[in-house]
């Protein structure tokens, strides 16, 4: 029996966005009901909003360190608000810009993190998680999206 490779940050990042991307896929469809979970309500744009917010701001904070400067504060609303914007029927022009942004932003991060090295990855500069950390915790981003789910 072979082993399988332990999976690189930026295979994390880019079949995070993949996963969310198949699910939003089934999204066309939705009857306009918010799903419940945990203590918040999410609906699709809210789902897509929050995995861009968090790949854009764990980008932002990734460059910043490796600039040598101080992060700037996270002053997202994050999942706890759901705006106007995000009860809107999710249309397969939303689905379509939903690929572009996600994968754009996915792309980015595989060249960022392809263009670390491995001690770079681990020892980064600057405080909070290592790069390496930082990318498996974006993984979790799927959470937006599994709280709705396939609405196939």
């Amino acid at each position: 029996m072979s082993e399988h490779p332990q999976e690189t940050p930026a295979q994390a990042v880019a079949g995070m966005v993949d996963h969310v991307l198949g699910l939003a896929a089934t999204w066309t469809g939705w009857d306009g009901k918010a799903a419940q979970v945990d203590d918040r309500v999410y609906t699709p744009h809210k789902a897509i909003r929050r995995v861009a917010d968090h790949l854009i701001d764990h980008l932002a904070e990734l460059e910043a360190r490796l600039a040598g400067e101080r992060p700037q504060p996270d002053h997202w609303h994050a999942s706890a608000t759901t705006t106007a914007a995000d009860l809107a029927p999710f249309t397969r022009e939303d689905l379509d810009e939903a690929r572009s942004r996600l994968t754009r932003l996915a792309r980015i991060w595989v060249n960022r993190l392809g263009a670390l090295t491995e001690y770079e990855l681990d020892h980064s500069p600057g405080e909070g998680w290592t790069f390496r950390e930082l990318a498996l915790h974006l993984k979790g981003s799927t959470y937006y999206a599994d709280a709705l789910g396939d609405l196939s």
